[in-house]
Formats: structure tokens, sequence, C-alpha cells
């Protein structure tokens, strides 16, 4: 097992990211399977982070405290910034989430003696082992798999196809849209505790605009029409800038012709089962 003793110790940290970037493709799925696109992610991502951190470093709490305190301070803001923001659907509510998301960054700038402003977090414990991330991941799948086909999941895809109509069969619109944010938000909160015990530094610009628009390009390109579809997107906006490492900066202008060119050409994502099937019926067919 040498080759693989070889492969982890220069590829481990890769291979936990494709996690992490998992949970976070999962965190805005739920909400766009509930009709919202709602750009906050980074932004509860961050928080999730800078609170266990914090309390890890400063206190020496238990790892698995800290990760219950990184889901919980992300879910109560979703909770408190939903009432007024969950009104708004469309580009406004994705501009209001958007602002929200600046606003914990330019917070996160300006409250130096605790988090340490532009210069971050050091020093935060490497406490993230590879099971840790396969366990939440497997958990956050089996959790949304089952929501996804309870009376839960089937509300969210009323809501999505038709608000107005969903009311009026007495589903509560308000009450599963606050469902779907603050569970997506408790979802980024853990990865974002996960990449922080995992990267032993953090700071606010991880967590801005840019990791935004990357998480809904995660989610968009692999398709939100199936559970396992935003996992396979992270898995290639993840790895394709190891592959092409010569783009650097210019890693946002690619994710943004990836998203102009699926809505363009697979406006259900790349993985499309329907598609796939008609793609390999059509194949058998050649080739009988």
């Amino acid at each position: 097992m040498e080759w693989f003793d070889n492969f982890w110790a220069v590829y481990s940290n890769l291979v936990l990211t494709l996690g992490t970037n998992a949970l976070l493709a999962l965190s805005i799925y739920l909400t766009l399977s509930c009709g919202m696109l709602a750009m906050a992610n980074a932004a509860f991502m961050g928080i999730g982070a800078y609170v266990a951190a914090l309390l890890t470093i400063n206190y020496e709490v238990a790892y698995p405290v800290a990760i219950a305190a990184g889901m919980a301070a992300p879910a109560v803001v979703a909770f408190v910034i939903g009432k007024p923001t969950l009104r708004l659907s469309g580009v406004y509510l994705a501009m209001a989430t958007l602002a929200f998301g600046e606003v914990v960054r330019i917070v996160i700038l300006n409250t130096e003696s605790v988090t340490g402003g532009a210069l971050g977090l050091n020093g935060i414990p490497q406490s993230t082992e590879w099971w840790h991330v396969a366990l939440a991941l497997v958990a956050v799948v089996a959790l949304l798999w089952r929501l996804r086909h309870s009376r839960v999941g089937r509300a969210f895809e009323a809501i999505k196809e038709d608000e107005t109509a969903a009311g009026l069969m007495g589903i509560d619109v308000g009450g599963h849209k606050m469902l779907a944010f603050v569970l997506g938000a408790a979802i980024a909160g853990l990865a974002g505790t996960l990449n922080a015990h995992l990267t032993f530094f953090i700071g606010p610009n991880e967590y801005g605009f840019d990791r935004g628009v990357e998480i809904l390009t995660m989610a968009i390109l692999g398709g939100i029409n199936n559970l396992f579809a935003p996992i396979f997107g992270s898995l290639i906006v993840t790895a394709l800038p190891e592959l092409l490492r010569g783009f650097k900066d210019f890693r946002l202008v690619a994710n943004g012709l990836i998203l102009v060119l699926i809505v363009l050409f697979l406006p259900r994502g790349v993985w499309d089962p329907a598609r796939l099937r008609q793609w390999f019926g059509r194949g058998q067919r050649g080739a009988a």
C-alpha cells in the first residue's frame, strides 16, 4: 500500500476539500430545491468556521462541541435574517443575501481583536480527519434523501414549481422556506467548521462573493433535480483548478463561463439521468 501512502501524503487535503465542497453544494441545493436563489451560503460557511475556530483556539473546547457550535451559529443567524429576506424572491432574494454576505465579511474585517481582521486566524488545530468528512457527507446525504422523499420534500417541490398554487393547497410556504434556509445554513456551517480545522488558517476573503459564485456553480453544473448531481458538480469544480493551474486568478471567469454554457446547453445540469438514459439508449440502438 506504499502507493496509497504516497498518494495520500500529497493529495489528502484535496480529497478532503472535495468532501467539504460537496457539503457546500448540498447546502445550496437544499434552498434551490425550494425555489430560492439564496446566495448566503459562503457567509454561513464563514460564520461556522470562525465560531468553531475561536472556540477551539481560545477555549480549547472538544472538537464535537465545536462542530455543533459551527452548525448552530449560522442556523440561528439564518433564522433571524430569514424573517425579512425570505419574503423576497428571485434576483431580489439573491441581491439581499449577497449583501448579507458582504456585511459578514466587513464585520469580520473590522473586529480584528476577535477575528484577526484581514490577517485571519492562524493556529487552528488540525482536528479534521478523513472519517469526519466522510461521516458528515454520508449523514447529510441520508438526511436530504429522507427529506426529499417525505411530505416536506414534496412540499419543497410544489413551492419550487408554483409558490402561489402551493399556498392555495394549504402548504405553509413561509415555514418550508425557512426550514430549507436554516438547514442549508447549518450544512454550510458544518462544511466551514471541517474546512477550518483542516487548513490551519482562515481569512475573511475566503467567504466572499467569489466563494458564493463557486458554490452556486457546483450545484448548477451538476444539476438540482437529483440529490447526487450537486456532489458531481462539486467534484468537477474542485478538481478542475488543480488540473488547470495556469488559469490562476481567472478561476472566477471560468466559473462564469461554465454557468453560461450550462444554462444555454445543459439547463438540467451535467448529471441528468433522463438525458443519460436517452443517450445510452441511442447508443445501444446504433450498435444493434
